[in-house]
């Protein structure tokens, strides 16, 4: 979810769900030694709870950030052992990892000796020719060596030659029956099943095999399903759709008086009325009127005027 689920993303992901832990975009352990922290680190308090996603090959370097991720109030620091990007395999991390199980283990073994918080992992069933059955097993036991207790599986292959990292999202074939043997086989660990889940339905189909379920472009592209997490997963009250985008708006309001830009605080809630009446209108409203310089919240109050439902005459 690299440049999607930044911190006004994962804000209003929190109104919509108390209880559901969110995760970063993910962030090289470079970039953090060396850049800008407080812009590649910084979150809004209400994101809690939250997790740093990590990327990086250098069990040193990764042991610095995750220190640094520590100080900052994280929750959690996920190492990244998924991602196919381009850019991502030129640095020697994300998903080409899957071919260095030992490597992830001394990496995720010097995080877990400087922090008190969780260190979990991230990662595909395998790359390329790998054999999956094998792969993904050897990774896991490997790491769990380490006192690494929780692995997010997306189950699919990456295919790190001669597809994009777009492709890699859908082509390779879904193999959820593979997590699922590995949870039962390894009970003492918590396995969660990430890739293709696109509604509540099917997380709650997962959750009879894995201990739990990871969303990514679902949750990006119809936020409003996580309205209903609390409820279903958690037995906590429903979340009000409208009351969560107020809060959301208070939120964007604040951000603007702090000198941000509107549009991009809005993007997160482009796909938020899908299939709504008035979506379209809303959608259109902020398209061509929070890029304007001086766009405020107003801007913001208007296009929601378009998707609320008005009192019967």
């Amino acid at each position: 979810m690299m440049d999607w689920t930044n911190s006004p993303c994962r804000v209003l992901h929190r109104c919509l769900t108390k209880r559901a832990l969110l995760y970063t975009e993910m962030v090289t352990a470079e970039a953090v030694l060396n850049g800008n922290r407080a812009q590649l680190l910084g979150f809004d308090p209400i994101e809690h709870p939250l997790a740093l996603q990590l990327g990086g090959c250098d069990p040193a370097k990764l042991a610095d950030a995750t220190r640094i991720a520590a100080d900052f109030g994280y929750d959690e620091v996920n190492l990244n052992v998924g991602c196919p990007s381009d850019r991502v395999q030129s640095g020697r991390f994300g998903a080409c990892l899957m071919r260095e199980p030992g490597l992830v283990a001394e990496c995720v073994a010097a995080m877990r000796a400087v922090v008190s918080i969780p260190i979990t992992v991230k990662c595909r069933i395998g790359v390329d020719d790998q054999d999956s059955e094998q792969s993904l097993r050897s990774l896991i036991d490997t790491c769990a060596l380490t006192g690494v207790n929780v692995f997010a599986v997306h189950a699919r292959k990456a295919w790190l030659e001669g597809l994009s990292p777009k492709e890699n999202r859908d082509v390779p074939p879904l193999n959820y029956d593979l997590v699922y043997r590995v949870k039962c086989e390894r009970q003492d660990l918590t396995i969660l099943v990430n890739g293709g889940i696109e509604t509540l339905d099917q997380a709650q189909a997962h959750l009879r095999h894995v201990d739990g379920v990871m969303l990514g472009r679902a949750a990006y592209q119809n936020p409003a399903l996580l309205a209903a997490v609390d409820a279903r997963f958690f037995a906590d009250a429903p979340v009000d759709l409208e009351s969560a985008v107020n809060a959301y708006a208070d939120y964007v309001g604040r951000q603007l008086d702090r000198g941000a830009r509107l549009h991009l605080l809005i993007k997160p809630m482009l796909g938020l009325y899908n299939g709504r009446a008035g979506a379209r209108l809303f959608r259109r409203h902020l398209s061509e009127r929070a890029v304007r310089a001086d766009a405020d919240i107003a801007v913001l109050r208007q296009a929601l005027d378009h998707v609320r439902e008005r009192p019967a005459a």
